[in-house]
C-alpha cells in the first residue's frame, strides 16, 4: 500500500455524522404496564435491603435527637 491510500482510508474512518439532541427524532419510549415485574440479582435484593435498615437506623436516630433536643427524655 503507498502512503496516500493508508491515509485516506483513516481520513474515512475519521467522519462522524454528528446530530445535535435537540435536533434529534425523539426515541420511543416503552409502555411500563407492559415490561412485568423486574428482576433482582441476590446481590441487588441484598443491597437494597441494606440501604432500606440504614435509612430507617437514621430516621429513629433523627428522631431521638430530635425528642432529647425538645425535653422529651428528662435526665
Amino acid at each position: 500500500m503507498t502512503p496516500s491510500r493508508t491515509n485516506s482510508y483513516a481520513n474515512e474512518l475519521d467522519e462522524y455524522l454528528v446530530i445535535h439532541p435537540l435536533d434529534d427524532e425523539p426515541e420511543l419510549k416503552k409502555d411500563p404496564s407492559k415490561l412485568g415485574p423486574l428482576k433482582l440479582t441476590p446481590t441487588v435484593r441484598i443491597s437494597l435491603f441494606m440501604l432500606r435498615g440504614y435509612l430507617i437506623l437514621m430516621t429513629v436516630m433523627l428522631l431521638y435527637h430530635l425528642l432529647d433536643i425538645a425535653g422529651v427524655f428528662r435526665r
